[in-house]
């Protein structure tokens, strides 16, 4: 009697073989956007940012779409590194909230049209594109919202993008600047992080340097009073010796 064997089970690729994008200037554009994200959702257990991972569409095939940066929330807590795919069937079916593309010139065709179609009919609520280049799509910032079935362009006249998330998101040259809808301050990339924080150490340094010469300086002011009182009471009892006929 032969014993049949285990059914296959399906496993997912982590990967596709593909670079992650086009050029350096789109794949420092994902990782500020990536870095920022991870920032403003800091302290959240049911909020996931990836970058390039793929995203399953059905349990048991191998249809997939791999954004550049997709948003999750409301997804059950656990490490980053359990997350090697996003499998929504994994999530409690959570859909990523926000999608991300960087638009290029071997992608930019298949983002507005495809991809917008593909994120649209998998219930994205939002959908961002960006052209790190300003040479593809034009304004090289766009946003999508979900209305009913169907995506709406965000207006908005100032070029600041308003997310369901709770920031808001505008072009700064080469990459996206997220601001904090709480408290309208920009969140800073790590490298302005790090340069604010020497910045604010500097100027510790200098400050406590300028207390100390305050203290010196006191310091001095109060020797030279004391000098000048020593040399006013030696006088003065000079003058009451005179006075008083102790001295010829």
């Amino acid at each position: 009697m032969s014993i049949a064997p285990p059914p296959k089970t399906f496993e997912y690729p982590t990967g596709d073989g593909l670079p992650m994008a086009e050029t350096w200037l789109h794949v420092r554009a994902i990782i500020h956007l990536h870095q920022a994200l991870e920032d403003f959702f800091r302290g959240r257990d049911d909020a996931f940012i990836a970058s390039d991972m793929n995203w399953y569409l059905e349990e048991g095939t191998d249809r997939k779409i791999a954004p550049d940066v997709l948003v999750a929330v409301g997804v059950p807590p656990r490490p980053p590194a359990e997350r090697r795919c996003y499998l929504p069937w994994e999530e409690g079916g959570v859909i990523p909230a926000a999608v991300f593309e960087m638009a290029s010139k071997g992608t930019w065709r298949e983002d507005v049209k495809d991809k917008y179609e593909t994120y649209e009919e998998l219930g994205v609520r939002e959908y961002f594109l960006f052209d790190p280049e300003a040479a593809y799509i034009h304004p090289p910032l766009q946003g999508y919202q979900l209305h009913g079935s169907a995506y709406r362009r965000i207006r908005s006249p100032d070029g600041e993008l308003t997310s369901e998330l709770g920031f808001r998101i505008r072009a700064e040259g080469e990459l996206v600047r997220l601001i904090d809808g709480r408290t309208n301050e920009p969140i800073l990339t790590r490298a302005e992080a790090v340069e604010r924080a020497e910045l604010a150490a500097v100027r510790a340094v200098q400050a406590a340097e300028r207390a100390d010469q305050a203290v010196a300086a006191a310091r001095m002011r109060a020797d030279a009073e004391q000098q000048r009182a020593d040399a006013l009471a030696a006088e003065l009892a000079e003058l009451r010796k005179r006075l008083s006929g102790e001295t010829p």
